[in-house]
């Protein structure tokens, strides 16, 4: 098969980590297919399984206070039974996401390629769409590893200029997706309506919701000097600045203030929120950073 894209999504090494690994849901779901995974949910035949470390949004019905009183730290029972689950995973494809070396864009398309490979491989429903996605041309459901190659296909396919709101975009997804199941976004949240409407909508789906946000180096520690004539990618907007150190200081200051509000927003809401750079590894990010955030174990 041939990809339009000179990185490939998934190569033989990822492939060998992602094997051993399998998507947690912190809600309880009902599936309508029996999987191949081990759910939480609880009903006939529930067998004790396991504990894992407590994370903001977990359902409290589950945590071990018995251990919690020995250990002075929160633990939640896990519980076995065969069933299959729903993972969406939403790209923006917004003409902002195409900045950096690799593109916030291709890199996101390489986590979406990692986590619908895992759910693949364990017979979860997989369904993988960007912002700009209609009702006319839904992105396709995919389950069983035979259609790993699909969803790469589709991966490919996303191009980017899809410059739709926040907003606008997860309105439409939920429209079209009314099942329960886990939701992950990935987006740079470059949105000057701002991302609270959004997410706000996303409450009312009662989902497993992580919202990954991706920024390039340049973005989190830019290194930039002099006169710059400055065109915002998404409506052309133009800004004349001299960039100075106490310039890039402020800067740092507002792109720190905005990411602690955006992690704020999702933790009261029981939503998970992981900020992470372009030139962090996609087998890292995965297989550490979202393990601790209890999205995959």
């Amino acid at each position: 098969m041939s990809t339009v894209n000179e990185i490939p999504l998934l190569n033989p090494q990822l492939l060998a980590q992602l094997e051993r690994l399998e998507l947690m849901s912190r809600k309880i779901f009902r599936g309508r297919m029996k999987g191949e995974r081990r759910s939480k949910r609880k009903g006939q035949s529930v067998e004790f399984a396991d504990f894992r470390n407590y994370v903001p949004g977990d359902d409290l019905r589950f945590i071990d206070w018995n251990l919690y009183a020995r250990m002075d730290r929160l633990f939640l029972k896990l519980f076995l039974e065969e069933e299959d689950l729903h993972v969406y995973v939403l790209i923006d494809a917004s003409t902002s996401m195409t900045f950096g070396e690799p593109t916030k864009l291709q890199y996101a398309k390489q986590l979406a390629a990692a986590l619908g490979y895992i759910g693949l491989t364990r017979a979860d429903r997989v369904k993988i769409e960007s912002l700009g996605t209609s009702h006319r041309n839904p992105g396709p459901i995919l389950r069983g590893k035979a259609s790993v190659w699909r969803m790469v296909e589709h991966l490919n396919s996303i191009q980017p200029g899809e410059n739709i709101s926040l907003a606008e975009g997860i309105k439409n997804f939920c429209i079209r997706n009314q099942s329960k199941g886990i939701l992950i976004l990935i987006t740079d949240l470059m949105d000057k309506s701002g991302y609270e409407k959004a997410l706000k909508l996303l409450v009312a789906q009662q989902m497993d919701f992580y919202l990954l946000h991706v920024l390039s180096p340049e973005e989190i520690n830019p290194e930039i000097k002099g006169d710059l004539r400055l065109v915002d990618a998404e409506d052309s907007d133009i800004a004349e600045v001299t960039v100075s150190r106490p310039l890039l200081d402020r800067y740092k200051r507002t792109l720190a203030a905005f990411v602690d509000g955006a992690k704020d927003y999702c933790t009261r809401r029981g939503m998970s929120y992981l900020m992470t750079s372009t030139e962090t590894p996609v087998d890292k990010l995965v297989g550490t950073y979202l393990r601790k955030r209890g999205l995959v174990r």
